[in-house]
């Protein structure tokens, strides 16, 4: 028996399809293509797309109108995907990295022009970072935004700056492309990143990138404290324990980094 249009069913059947098609375009789909592409009315793709954005499951592109898959889709992969969730991978070893360095520590991943914190353990005492699972956070002022655009096309970390610009954050906030384009060849060569006061005046945070089974960047881990905390002396044992966490992290995902050749 045919399945009726306006039956429960026949929305459903249409979200999902809608998701599927979105999560298929690298460069996300207003509701004009949506339509088009799954011979859907466009009144009837409306007022689902605005339904999965209001969940959460799509996000809205103010500027271009074009739909992308948002974070909420995450809570659906964590049984689909098992070890191979970051999320699940990264907890126990950022537990871990906490004991050792007496940090709060970050996981995060580029959302749209913003790296976005989706998991964060804090160690025991008195010191705590003004910080929450879900914060949006500027790429050019932050170690995990670093971290991660660092890995990037250029063109895609351009359109991101033109999106969201360079705001100054504090004083020692890099403002300007060719000032952090410089600091990311930096990032790349000694695998990590520094905000040294640049988002938030007395607070020093590190990041490393995290890579998937394809060497593609993923997420990345980050350690913040107070200047205090993340100082000249301290620094070269924390950036030891957070490289070598977010080695593993990448590994569990299936990451096998290229071995060098002995005397190169």
């Amino acid at each position: 028996m045919p399945v009726s249009s306006d039956s429960p069913s026949a929305a459903v059947e249409r979200a999902l399809a809608m998701l599927e098609a979105v999560a298929q375009a690298a460069d996300g789909l207003s509701n004009a293509e949506i339509s088009r592409k799954l011979n859907i009315p466009k009144s009837s793709a409306s007022y689902i797309l605005r339904t999965l954005e209001t969940q959460g499951y799509l996000t809205r592109d103010a500027e271009s109108g074009k739909y992308r898959v948002g974070l909420k889709i995450l809570s659906l992969s964590r049984g689909a995907l098992g070890g191979r969730d970051v999320r699940g991978i990264a907890l126990p070893i950022m537990r871990h990295l906490t004991q050792q360095t007496g940090l709060t520590c970050h996981l995060a991943v580029l959302d749209g022009p913003e790296a976005v914190y989706i998991e964060k353990v804090e160690p025991e005492g008195f010191i705590r970072m003004d910080t929450w699972v879900g914060r949006r956070m500027s790429v050019h002022a932050t170690s995990v935004g670093k971290a991660i655009v660092a890995h990037i096309p250029q063109e895609q970390l351009e359109q991101i700056l033109r999106k969201r610009g360079m705001e100054k954050r504090t004083p020692k906030t890099l403002t300007t492309v060719p000032r952090l384009l410089k600091e990311l060849e930096k990032v790349r060569a000694q695998g990590y990143a520094v905000d040294d006061e640049e988002n938030n005046l007395g607070a020093r945070c590190v990041g490393a990138p995290i890579f998937d089974e394809r060497g593609a960047i993923e997420a990345s881990l980050g350690l913040s404290g107070t200047t205090q905390q993340v100082s000249p002396q301290t620094m070269p044992r924390i950036l030891e324990a957070l490289k070598d966490a977010a080695r593993h992290i990448s590994m569990g995902m299936g990451h096998r980094p290229p071995h060098r050749r002995v005397g190169t």
